[in-house]
């Protein structure tokens, strides 16, 4: 039996809600900066002389390394104590931030959103259980809805703060703000944080995999690196031997992973969980859909700028009916529509969505360069809302038949793989819209963006297809399997975000 939180006398009254106010300002400064970037990526072009490659690195190296750290990031907060891996966690991305503003080229910025990943890895898994250990069970529901408005807002206020901060253009800083706004946050967080969030740790944490996730960041390496790279290096053959290559280094992982399951339980990877058909297509949607989003929301953004010579705040500003459809989409879908049909909600979405990118390619055809964002806002209401049907009832259909005692591993995995996702689809820009951004060199720069973006939607609206295809994959009907039940999972065997709490006092 999972050994049942106790709420020491600390988090009684006003102190647990500070504690939920640091720890839900730790996750939307982790979902801020994973969007602020893009839209004040051509002011740090112009600023550090920064090459698309490079441009490239500086988004997909944050996604990377959060990818890579998340499970390992949770277990150590398991082990160690989850108050003081978010403490760590928060100032080495305040840290990170400081050096991301101040960076004197693209390989120091490159360099500091790699720590930056890096170090939301350890601090966002331990938000879910600090929240988890704060609160009694009859108050959670509301504080888990407060997460998910949390999250709903980084998502749409993202854009918005790069804009503002990129179009005041503070102190002559230009793009820097964006990261530096992050120093007074974190360090008021870790002052809070210290005096408010009560320590607590698992009853049994599974033990560490470093030598696994070493082995999987490799081979994803293998194939980021060449894709991202290849493209400024004329496509050298040691590019295509690492591509070739990395899934021989998969295989090394896969084969090792199993050995530490028998060994002592606690990989990093449960591969048993793929031989369920609903969470191995579920995961194959996670990726694409995240290979998608990273693809779409950089061309987007260029475009809108190098292509539509729009500033930052008018970018910005042309995505929120993109975020208000989502937002609404999501909602609608988890409560209304997939108790009563399903999967189909999921693969509605997915074709609304096609069109909506349909839509987008038939305007940027017929009007160009000349395109506006009242023209934009049909396919911006379809993409957004098409997306909402989608990401917010993956995961339980995807894990609606993994046993009780695997939920919180697939989780965790599920997690993961969007973020690797959206690294692969960052690197995945290097063809799709870079590549033919170089065969149109010598044209007018603004119609050449504007023909990338349209050429790299087509790859977007191709893996909308796939997706669609997978969904048939998943149960017709909404379940209440194994994967529902999951507070009779054993704590050692949940996600760090899952698993009981113990009080430290």
């Amino acid at each position: 039996m999972p050994t049942p939180p106790t709420t020491a006398p600390g988090t009684a009254g006003r102190r647990r809600w500070i504690a939920l106010a640091v720890v839900l300002t730790a996750a939307f400064m982790d979902l801020v900066d994973a969007t602020i970037v893009n839209i004040a990526i051509p002011s740090i072009q112009r600023d550090t002389g920064a090459s698309f490659g490079a441009i490239q690195w500086i988004t997909a190296g944050y996604a990377l390394a959060f990818a890579v750290g998340l499970i390992t990031g949770g277990r150590l907060g398991d082990i160690h104590g989850r108050r003081r891996l978010f403490l760590l966690g928060m100032g080495g991305f305040t840290a990170a931030s400081a050096l991301c503003g101040l960076a004197a080229g693209p390989d120091m910025l490159i360099a500091a959103r790699v720590l930056q990943g890096a170090m939301a890895a350890l601090m966002v898994p331990q938000v879910l259980a600090i929240i988890h250990v704060t609160f009694p069970p009859h108050e959670r529901g509301k504080v888990f809805g407060m997460f998910g408005a949390v999250v709903g807002l980084g998502a749409v206020c993202g854009p918005l703060i790069g804009a503002l901060l990129t179009q005041w253009d503070l102190l002559g800083l230009q793009w820097r703000p964006i990261f530096l706004i992050n120093l007074p946050v974190g360090v008021a967080g870790i002052v809070l944080g210290r005096r408010f969030i009560a320590e607590s740790r698992a009853p049994k944490a599974l033990r560490l995999d470093i030598v696994g996730m070493l082995l999987a960041a490799l081979a994803l390496l293998m194939v980021l690196y060449p894709l991202t790279q290849g493209r400024e290096l004329g496509w050298p053959a040691w590019g295509f031997v690492s591509m070739a290559a990395s899934p021989l280094v998969f295989a090394v992982f896969v084969r090792y992973e199993r050995a530490k399951a028998r060994k002592d339980g606690s990989p990093l990877v449960e591969l048993s969980l793929f031989k369920l058909r609903t969470f191995a297509a579920g995961t194959g949607v996670q990726l694409t859909f995240g290979a998608l989003s990273g693809l779409f929301f950089l061309v987007w953004t260029l475009c809108m700028q190098l292509g539509l010579g729009w500033g930052p705040l008018h970018a910005g500003l042309t995505g929120i009916p993109f975020s208000l459809a989502c937002s609404a989409a999501a909602g609608v879908s988890v409560q209304k529509l997939v108790p009563r049909f399903g999967r189909k909600v999921l693969q509605a979405g997915a074709l609304i969505m096609l069109a909506g990118v349909l839509l987008y390619i038939a305007e940027a055809g017929r009007y160009g360069t000349g395109l506006t964002s009242w023209q934009m806002v049909p396919a911006m209401l379809l993409m957004g809302g098409g997306m909402g049907l989608i990401v917010a009832p993956i995961t339980d259909a995807a894990i609606s038949e993994v046993p009780a005692e695997h939920s919180g591993s697939a989780s965790g995995i599920f997690n993961t793989t969007s973020q690797l996702g959206m690294a692969l689809g960052l690197g995945l820009s290097s063809v799709a819209f870079f590549g033919v951004l170089d065969d149109a060199a010598g044209g007018d720069p603004r119609a050449a963006v504007v023909d990338a973006t349209v050429a790299s939607l087509w790859w977007v609206a191709a893996g909308l297809a796939v997706i669609f295809l997978l969904l048939f994959l998943l149960p017709g009907k909404a379940r209440t399997g194994g994967g529902a039940d999951r507070s009779a999972a054993p704590a050692e065997e949940r996600s760090p975000l899952e698993a009981d709490p113990v009080l430290v006092h």
